[in-house]
């Protein structure tokens, strides 16, 4: 069904493309009304407006938070044009239909953002536009309802195609995206009230905006996008590509994987992590950023191919060129020199990614879908130093193995369950992820770590190891001591722990407890 456009309510904060909308509609004769900074902006240009204050027969006041909620708004929007009792009721208290609103809201999303007074941000929620879009996208049978200066052009078109008038179908899908938008506005305040808190709500809701499409998901047959967090101004979202094309849907799962995990060392130490499916396959620090990729590079060399590099410095000249010796996806770094980025310019497949806020701490929630609901919990910041260690055998670790459980322990907490990491002198040289069984995760550590025996400094001889979570028995213990180990950090808090630390005591080895456990599914 065609609804001819007559009437017109125009309400707009961002005022672009204003004209070319309005002069469109001055042409097909539609009587235009407005609000406020609107209505003087229509004014200028010369097109007849009437002020909202006239329809209402009420003015604008309390600093204009009252001036559209009002019956011969609302009546005009939500009547029922082809129902008898609707329209007697509009008769009866000179209710005109409104055809079409063009209305966006305060920009709440931006004082957010630049603003930390918290009155000013709570004066840019705004409550009659969203009303009226409800009201207008619920009565879309008889009601156009733009919310984004976007689609002005597409409106003209479908007024021009029809001699003034819109389709259902074409005021459907504007309706569609309007209720998405009043959506996203009501989640990205509720986001921001509950910003400072982890309390447990009632009703969860997240915001987010279309950063891009992507070409499909994990797999070809998977369709897939990624949104932007309109609060969290940072993460592999907010980078920037410096070369390279678009990343995929693996590539963004698996550059986050880096990044989260490149974040737990201290920017004033060359650190490196390569990620390859979410895991990392070598983890150094070292005297340069170069050095430190080359002992990260040299924990499973057949891994890192195609892998993912994160860098916690600006990358140099040496350390460019030592990557780009080997296929690589995704770089990611809080900078890049220019002599490096010639030599990566080198590799067009190579995708740069530039991240100014490497550094900062992930404050965010973490959630994931599950069939029939989402799984909500705050992300894993727990830091672990020095005085959290508990040692539990005989023997003391020395200041170094100490140093290398510590780094160990950090690698630990970004491997997927059950997760065993052998690590010397701030490398990693063996890890073992996601196996059902801890023992099993130990033996393809140091499985992984024979592979690269022939470089001296991967044995396993007087390594230290870190375990995500407690050994449940001696066994998996044992594995680790069997292949070199002499200090094992691990949380603690199995039931038979007075078993492990005796077997730790047995062969030697120190042992310390955290009390944290670092699961990771």
């Amino acid at each position: 069904m065609d609804v001819k456009i007559k009437t017109a309510l125009i309400s707009v904060s961002d005022k672009s493309g204003l004209e070319k909308i309005v002069r469109s509609l001055k042409d097909h004769g539609v009587k235009i009304i407005s609000t406020g900074g609107t209505a003087k902006a229509i004014a200028e240009m010369g097109v007849d407006v009437m002020d909202v204050s006239t329809l209402t027969n009420f003015p604008e006041m309390m600093d204009g938070r009252v001036k559209t909620l009002h019956p011969n708004v609302h009546g005009g929007l939500l009547a029922k044009r082809d129902d008898k009792d609707h329209v007697q009721s509009q008769t009866e208290h000179g209710i005109e239909d409104i055809d079409l609103i063009i209305v966006n809201l305060y920009p709440f999303e931006e004082t957010i953002n630049t603003q930390e007074n918290e009155e000013i941000c709570i004066e840019n929620i705004d409550i009659g536009g969203p009303a009226m879009l409800r009201s207008a996208a619920k009565n879309h049978k008889f009601v156009t309802v733009v919310t984004d200066a976007s689609d002005y052009d597409e409106l003209i078109d479908e007024m021009n195609q029809n001699h003034g008038s819109t389709t259902l179908e074409f005021r459907k899908q504007l309706a569609a995206k309007t209720f998405s938008t009043t959506a996203y506005y009501d989640s990205l305040i509720s986001n921001w009230f509950h910003r400072n808190t982890n309390e447990q709500v009632k009703n969860f809701s997240t915001a987010g905006s279309l950063s891009s499409a992507l070409r499909y998901g994990e797999n070809p047959h998977q369709s897939a996008s990624l949104y932007k967090s309109p609060i969290q101004h940072s993460g592999i979202p907010y980078a920037t590509l410096l070369q390279g094309k678009e990343l995929s849907y693996n590539n963004i799962n698996d550059a986050d994987a880096a990044l989260q995990l490149i974040k737990e060392f201290d920017e004033a130490i060359p650190t490196v992590a390569i990620i390859k499916h979410a895991n990392p396959c070598g983890v150094a620090s070292g005297a340069s950023l170069c050095d430190a990729y080359t002992k990260a590079y040299s924990c499973d060399t057949t891994s890192a191919f195609g892998g993912i590099v994160a860098l916690n410095q600006t990358i140099d000249k040496e350390s460019a060129t030592e990557i780009i010796k080997i296929f690589t996806e995704v770089i990611i770094a809080p900078g890049v020199t220019d002599e490096a980025k010639e030599i990566f310019k080198t590799k067009n497949n190579l995708r740069v990614l530039i991240l100014s806020s490497l550094h900062e701490k992930n404050n965010s929630q973490n959630y994931k879908s599950i069939e029939g609901g989402i799984l909500l919990q705050s992300n894993d910041n727990e830091e672990t130093s020095k005085s959290d260690l508990k040692v539990v055998t005989q023997k003391k670790p020395s200041e170094d193995q100490i140093e290398d459980m510590l780094f160990a322990f950090k690698v630990c907490k970004h491997v997927k369950s059950n997760a065993i990491i052998y690590v010397k002198n701030k490398k990693t040289i063996g890890i073992g992820a996601g196996q059902m069984s801890r023992v099993d995760s130990a033996k393809i550590a140091s499985q992984k770590n024979s592979e690269m025996e022939e470089i001296e400094e991967n044995s396993l001889k007087d390594s230290v190891v870190a375990s995500d979570a407690f050994f449940p028995f001696p066994d998996g213990l044992l594995v680790t001591i069997s292949s070199g180990a002499t200090a094992v950090i691990q949380p603690g808090g199995s039931v038979k722990d007075n078993e492990v630390i005796e077997a730790a005591d047995k062969a030697g080895i120190s042992m310390v407890f955290t009390g944290i456990r670092h699961f990771r599914h």
